[in-house]
């Protein structure tokens, strides 16, 4: 696979089972978890596809994006209304309550 750095991306893996739980994901759970989109993710362009449907699907999606990503599709998600919330190690260990209390009121909906 392509390289990153010091590291070679296993895109037959990432697309094999990422792509698969997301795909999954928006076909039967409630809310789509996509952990992480980063500079790796990036490099399968059915990975990026996957992400662009979960986000289309009109299911909550809670996604982790890496702070140094870039690309069109972080682009997308960045300024396409998206609730973008900020881990830090001063917040990380209470993050999960706002991430919880954002969710409640998308799931009593359905």
């Amino acid at each position: 696979g392509p390289r990153l750095g010091k590291y070679r991306v296993n895109l037959r893996d990432l697309e094999e089972v990422g792509v698969r739980a997301i795909e999954e994901a928006v076909a039967e759970a409630d809310v789509v978890v996509i952990d992480e989109v980063g500079p790796m993710e990036l490099f399968s362009e059915r990975f990026v596809e996957a992400v662009r449907k979960a986000l289309r699907s009109g299911k909550p999606v809670v996604g982790t994006i890496h702070a140094r990503a870039r690309g069109p599709l972080l682009d997308e998600i960045r300024h396409g209304g998206a609730e973008i919330m900020v881990v830090s190690f001063s917040n990380r260990d209470r993050l999960h309550e706002a991430v919880l209390d954002k969710l409640r009121p998308l799931l009593r909906r359905r």
